[in-house]
């Protein structure tokens, strides 16, 4: 079913190919793509899409000498099978296999690491400019979308790559429609055209014999602009600097390797706009892109995954709430930055499509409009990851938090997330928000707690961030009455049983379960904190001084965290207390199953037991939360 997939160990083996060989790797590589993501879940529609433009790329290009950088990476699954990683294919985003997304320690086919959008001409860009200045022969081409092209980071490195003049490929894989096939045939033919080398030769020729008769040369140079402005969309790229060729089909080998070849001999800065369908050669895919965008394992000849547990996700709550508030208050208006799908919208924008806000993949933007939509009087909830937050960090400083501004950030996908791996990992929100004046920060243990902890933060008259994880909760019934919490104040969940009490476990969010569970084994007083900021320093206080040792627990790095709350409060007050924080490690973690993670890190059950047990079961505790002297 294979056989020429199985014959192509690296690139090299593909290049020596004959082209005519070309469509039937395509279908098997296609096929294979389909098999082994059905087995292991991932990104679908997006890898089916860009199997020919990613077999004509290592065709062409003399990879890795060239670079091939993508964009984001979650359409690299072929470019993976292709460069000697086929058999791993099989624990793709599973512990100890491969990343979902380019890595550059994993193959030095991956020349830039990725996940997060709209990076790729940036890094292509630096390194051409790296091989000019070494004095290198090498191409380096950037593969990025259409809807990562909406980033504003996109248009900063095309304004910057097009003055510099250096050997630079950007291919803009348009998703966004299907080609028809005279529209197809026709642009196939003018991009065959425009890369070719008479026409470029006369293009440059032309220019330098106009340049001495400059009113003839502005003349030709307007008389090319709306020529090409006519037929093509690629007036913008041309003034930006860049020679802009295509569209073209990105599912014809043909068209792909042609042109390509010929752009491969020109200088300067190159456009080649290629247009692919998502989810091509799977109908499934292709009639719904969106749901098989990322997918669970399923059985590709119906379609089907397995159902997931019943208990409602985090993501769910969320969207519940959001559709339940705006009918309360027409002032709330919701904001995400490409992510209706993942962070729970779609029903939202269906039934207040005029509230309903998707900027795109622009996270600067997204905050900055939440700001003016604030400064206006509304009422923003910006639906938003953990791992997309950090982007927007100086406006969520400048334009939100210094302002004061009542801005609701509903941070998704906070703590360990799984198969995304470290790009993806929520691990640094609590750290990077807390340092912020103004900003209240809540992280809800369970998911009636985040109903209402979204409520408390909407009628917040100050910017403020309810963080919670991905997936499902402990099964917490939601309570339908919305009750606004008292700001800063925990609650004790569990008592210990000595008269004089041993250890106070402090839990923040989705660890409270655990830290329950793991209580019973020393008898430890468990409380639930609720708030990061303001920090519920009272109860912290009278802890220390009723028990012999504190240990916080957080889902988010330890380094500038909740724990770190806690030992600035005490310190600050002058209270000393043996002290125990667990939260996750100062290093980037891997791609794995969420538990198999948190019981890694120590942040299950069993592994803050063990941890208290570790520090305080060996030793008699003196009581010391006291002021010192």
């Amino acid at each position: 079913m294979f056989a020429l997939l199985e014959s192509i160990d690296q690139p090299a083996a593909l290049r020596s190919l004959d082209k005519t060989a070309l469509p039937q790797l395509a279908r098997e590589l296609r096929a294979f793509l389909l098999e082994s993501v059905a087995a292991t879940g991932g990104h679908l529609s997006s890898n089916l899409g860009t199997v020919e433009l990613t077999i004509a790329l290592h065709y062409v290009f003399d990879t890795p000498h060239d670079r091939l950088v993508w964009d984001v990476g979650h359409q690299t699954y072929a470019h993976k099978i292709l460069t000697g990683r086929r058999e791993a294919m099989a624990r793709l985003r599973m512990a100890d296999g491969l990343s979902g997304f380019p890595r550059r320690s994993e193959s030095e086919y991956d020349t830039f690491g990725t996940a997060h959008s709209s990076t790729s001409i940036s890094a292509a860009l630096g390194m051409a400019v790296a091989a000019q200045q070494k004095g290198e022969s090498r191409k380096v081409v950037a593969i990025i979308g259409d809807g990562a092209m909406s980033a504003g980071m996109a248009f900063e490195a095309l304004n910057n790559a097009g003055s510099s003049g250096v050997d630079l490929l950007v291919i803009l894989n348009d998703n966004d429609m299907s080609i028809s096939e005279p529209v197809g045939a026709l642009n196939n033919y003018l991009a065959r055209l425009l890369s070719g080398r008479l026409y470029n030769y006369v293009r440059r020729g032309s220019k330098e014999m106009l340049g001495r008769l400059p009113p003839v040369k502005e003349l030709a140079k307007r008389w090319e602009e709306h020529l090409k402005g006519m037929v093509l969309p690629g007036t913008l790229f041309e003034e930006l600097g860049f020679n802009y060729i295509g569209p073209i089909d990105g599912h014809d080998l043909g068209t792909l390797t042609h042109t390509l070849a010929n752009v491969r001999e020109l200088k300067g800065p190159q456009l080649l706009h290629v247009m692919t369908r998502k989810g091509y050669g799977y109908a499934r895919a292709e009639d719904d892109p969106i749901l098989y965008h990322s997918v669970t394992r399923f059985d590709p000849a119906t379609g089907i995954a397995p159902k997931p547990p019943g208990k409602p996700s985090y993501t769910q709550i969320f969207g519940d709430w959001l559709c339940e508030m705006a009918t309360r208050d027409p002032r709330l208006v919701a904001i995400t930055p490409a992510m209706r799908e993942g962070s729970g919208l779609v029903r939202f924008s269906e039934q207040y499509p005029d509230r309903y806000f998707d900027v795109g993949i622009a996270e600067q933007h997204a905050v900055t409009f939440a700001a003016g939509l604030s400064c206006e009087g509304l009422k923003p909830v910006v639906a938003i990851y953990s791992t997309f937050l950090q982007r927007a960090y100086d406006q969520v400083i400048h334009d939100v938090a210094l302002q004061n501004l009542p801005i609701v950030f509903a941070i998704d996908r906070a703590g360990v997330v799984g198969a995304d791996g470290a790009t993806h990992m929520g691990a640094f929100d609590l750290s990077y928000l807390r340092c912020l004046p103004n900003m209240t920060i809540m992280a809800p243990s369970d998911e009636n707690e985040c109903r209402q902890m979204l409520y408390t933060a909407f009628m917040l008259d100050g910017p403020s961030a309810v963080r919670y994880p991905r997936g499902a909760g402990p099964g917490e019934p939601v309570v339908a009455q919305m009750t606004a919490l008292p700001i800063g104040r925990g609650e004790v969940r569990r008592e210990s049983r000595r008269r004089v009490h041993g250890i106070a476990i402090l839990a923040f969010g989705s660890v409270l379960q655990a830290a329950v569970a793991a209580a019973e084994e020393s008898d430890a007083t468990v409380v639930n904190m609720r708030f990061v900021k303001p920090l519920d320093a009272e109860l912290v206080f009278r802890l220390a001084a009723e028990h012999e040792a504190l240990v916080t627990v957080e889902e988010n790095v330890l380094m500038g965290g909740a724990g770190s709350a806690v030992a600035e409060a005490l310190a600050d007050a002058g209270v000393v207390v043996p002290l125990l924080h667990l939260g996750l490690p100062d290093r980037f973690l891997d791609h794995g199953e969420p538990a198999s993670i948190l019981n890694a890190c120590g942040l299950d059950a069993p592994g803050i037991a063990a941890a208290i047990q570790r520090r305080f079961g060996h030793r008699r505790l003196d009581r010391v939360g006291k002021p010192a002297a």
